[in-house]
């Protein structure tokens, strides 16, 4: 099994690289040069977790249960944790404070993702015939989250924890979870989400209202099992 690991890992490196984010069209993926998965070491230098930074940041991390779309737990998810690059954690804290006073917050599904994550990803998107989600980009062959630079988020009530209405529940490969495709109190709360990520130095990928990215120079990926 950790042969198998190896030399899909050596298959990744070429896929990876510093684009806008991780959802990149085939040629760019083809065109673009190979980037070394960081040391374990390296990554626990770099990595924090977001709880440390504010502890009234909720966590749900997805892939840690078999409640996503792959059905499974994801190889390197040990534990119910967000980490992210420190610069993209402190940014995250800095726009939680900015929503408290509106009695709101964020809930986190996805941070920081181990490349064997996003290699079963792959995978199973092979193995049941969904390479559509690999050619539409609602799953990345490689992806900003292995650098721990992208975030899949929600809004949550602060007294009650309640997720606020987004119309599509996370990781909807439709075109109802573009960013833009809602109307109402959905598409009031997607902008709420989006203002306040971006006043801190987040983009969002319009393709999910869930997903943002935060610029960090150099940014490489890791494959550190969470735990």
């Amino acid at each position: 099994m950790q042969s198998v690991m190896l030399r899909r890992l050596r298959l990744y490196l070429p896929m990876l690289a510093g684009v806008a984010c991780g959802h990149a069209a085939p040629s760019q993926v083809a065109n673009t040069p190979p980037a070394p998965v960081a040391s374990d070491r390296v990554a626990e230098s770099l990595l924090v977790d977001v709880r440390s930074l504010d502890s009234t940041i909720s966590v749900e991390a997805r892939y840690a249960t078999p409640g996503n779309f792959t059905g499974a737990v994801l190889p390197g998810y040990e534990a119910n944790r967000a980490l992210l690059r420190r610069e993209a954690a402190t940014a995250l804290a800095r726009v939680q404070a900015r929503l408290r006073p509106a009695g709101l917050g964020l809930r986190i599904y996805d941070g920081y993702r181990p490349v064997r994550a996003t290699l079963a990803m792959v995978a199973w998107a092979e193995r049941t015939g969904q390479t559509w989600v690999l050619d539409q980009g609602y799953v990345a062959r490689r992806s900003r989250h292995n650098q721990g630079v992208a975030v899949d988020l929600t809004l949550v009530d602060l007294a009650t924890g309640r997720p606020l209405e987004m119309g599509t529940p996370f990781d909807t490969f439709a075109a109802t979870a573009h960013t833009a495709n809602a109307r109402g109190e959905a598409r009031a709360n997607r902008q709420r989400l989006k203002r306040a990520m971006e006043a801190e130095g987040f983009s969002n990928y319009d393709q999910e209202w869930w997903h943002y990215i935060f610029p960090v120079e150099g940014a490489v990926p890791f494959d550190l099992v969470i735990r």
